[in-house]
């Protein structure tokens, strides 16, 4: 099976479990689905809520040069006027008129078939994990198809938004495969518009937010004014932003509704913006590590100078190794000044710093680091799944499903497993530590089948320690439990006291 089929298949695994498991439903499923659009089920909800609260709890809580704040999704249309979204937010899109279906051109590829030196036409590809082998396989194709004799050049793959006006009409559409039916590209806003109040007119026209930046930008004053900050100060956001994506794609990859953590890191003017911006990437780096993503997983992408918005200093992504390819996970951005200007110039109102040491009032600058929830959540299943062949003490083998989940964000800590049902010594000790721990931890009690099988289903949710209440808890001395280790399935025996302790060094 080649490297194509194997990131396939791991997909499609995590698809069906994120279903089968609770962690991820299609939206209105019911009525067909909506594209683009998701629900997070119990355990995903619980996921997902872990991973907000470590970056919550680490960037914030565990800091004192970041406070937090919270900005409607709705704001005036003259901040999106401001910022630049309602003129240059947009994605070039591409139609296909015999299919009628749509891309973004800059996801789409297209390459010339070059045999001895003489074009024979064209292939095209969306872009996927090996995007460039798609398009040499299908160049050979194309080959075998004209029995075109001679050397068939390497392809040189190249975006839709690069293609001449005179290649447009020769490159093949990717639903049909026959050239002629492709559009030249053309800017597509990707915000969602609404309107707020009675009227239907201009007057009422707003958006739903495509980021969480611009709401603390906004805020910028009144955080300074009420906040008891002083440079360098972040502030944090967590939120829902919506983008009208021409091809949502990849499960919950590329959405229309996502959630995003970010963070408008303010410093001085002249401060050295360089060093302050590497040790953001370092921070988002360590952090992503300490959740449980590996380091061989992980890979640092860094924008060309040419290619950045005007007012940008610079940006790089750290990319994360998806089953479809090596895709940004984290952008951390040095943006200027440009946000808190254009705010300014716009509302009249400035947006400036007293600087005490200098006595003098400027526009700080900022670092920004923008990641999104549900990116992480797919990270972190892509990196934790695993399928594992396992013998028990009969000889017998079977297949192990499990999600090797960081206990800092697995949805269920630990679980309480009574050995048998129908003894009541067993499942009222049981209960009793189930009640206990529920006060600080997210725990599960299952007393319901035989305990191999109660086993196999919390490695298949993550669970990351089982606990067993057998019968030496009852009738031995020292009030001992069996602990279960999930990613050895190693078993010991442990005290209340050591499995609190246990807990509370690994789940914070």
């Amino acid at each position: 099976m080649s490297q194509t089929d194997d990131s396939a298949k791991l997909m499609e695994a995590i698809v069906s479990l994120a279903k089968r498991r609770g962690f991820v439903f299609q939206s209105s499923e019911i009525y067909g689905g909506y594209n683009g659009f998701f629900d997070y089920g119990p355990l995903g909800i619980d996921l997902k809520k872990n991973i907000r609260d470590c970056w919550w709890d680490d960037m914030v809580r565990r800091r004192d040069d970041v406070v937090g704040i919270e900005t409607s999704i709705i704001m005036h249309p003259k901040v999106w006027e401001a910022s630049g979204h309602v003129g240059g937010f947009t994605d070039p899109l591409v139609d296909c008129k015999a299919s009628k279906q749509r891309y973004r051109a800059d996801q789409l590829f297209f390459a010339a078939v070059v045999v001895d030196g003489t074009t024979h036409g064209y292939v095209s590809a969306l872009e996927a994990e090996d995007t460039a082998a798609d398009l040499q396989a299908a160049a050979e194709k194309v080959k075998r198809k004209q029995a075109l004799q001679g050397t068939l050049a390497p392809v040189v793959v190249q975006e839709f938004t690069e293609a001449t006006p005179e290649q447009i009409p020769l490159i093949p559409s990717p639903a049909t495969g026959e050239p002629g039916s492709l559009t030249p590209p053309r800017d597509f806003n990707m915000m969602f518009d609404t309107n707020v109040g009675a009227l239907r007119d201009g007057s009422s026209k707003s958006y739903l937010r495509p980021e969480t930046a611009q709401g603390m930008f906004v805020d910028f004053k009144n955080v300074v004014d009420t906040g008891r900050v002083k440079l360098p100060f972040g502030i944090a956001q967590i939120g829902k932003s919506f983008r009208n994506e021409i091809t949502p794609r990849n499960f919950i990859f590329r959405s229309r509704e996502f959630e995003q953590m970010e963070m408008e890191y303010f410093i001085h003017e002249d401060a050295d913006w360089e060093t302050a911006h590497k040790e953001w990437i370092q921070w988002c780096w360590d952090w992503l590590v300490s959740i449980g993503l590996p380091v061989s997983h992980l890979s640092l992408f860094d924008h060309e100078k040419a290619k950045l918005a005007f007012y940008s200093r610079g940006t790089t992504d750290i990319m994360f190794k998806y089953p479809f390819g090596v895709q940004e996970l984290w952008g951390i951005a040095a943006r200027g000044n440009y946000d808190l200007n254009q705010h300014a110039k716009a509302s009249g109102k400035p947006q400036e710093i007293f600087d005490e040491e200098s006595k003098k009032k400027f526009v700080p600058h900022v670092i920004e680091p923008a990641v999104g929830v549900d990116r992480i959540f797919l990270a972190v299943l892509a990196a934790a799944y695993a399928e594992e062949e396992i013998t028990d003490d009969k000889g017998r083998t079977e297949t192990r499903t499990v999600l090797r989940l960081s206990p800092r964000i697995a949805p269920v800590k630990v679980a309480v497993l009574p050995l048998l049902k129908k003894k009541e010594e067993l499942t009222t000790r049981a209960k009793a530590l189930y009640k206990k721990l529920q006060r600080r931890y997210a725990v599960f009690y299952d007393e319901t089948g035989a305990i191999g099988r109660r086993y196999r289903r919390q490695d298949e949710i993550g669970t990351p320690w089982c606990v067993t209440i057998d019968f030496e808890t009852i009738e031995g001395e020292g009030d001992t439990f069996t602990l279960r280790e999930r990613d050895s399935m190693e078993q010991r025996r442990v005290t209340e006291r050591e499995l609190l302790d246990l807990l509370d060094e690994h789940v914070y």
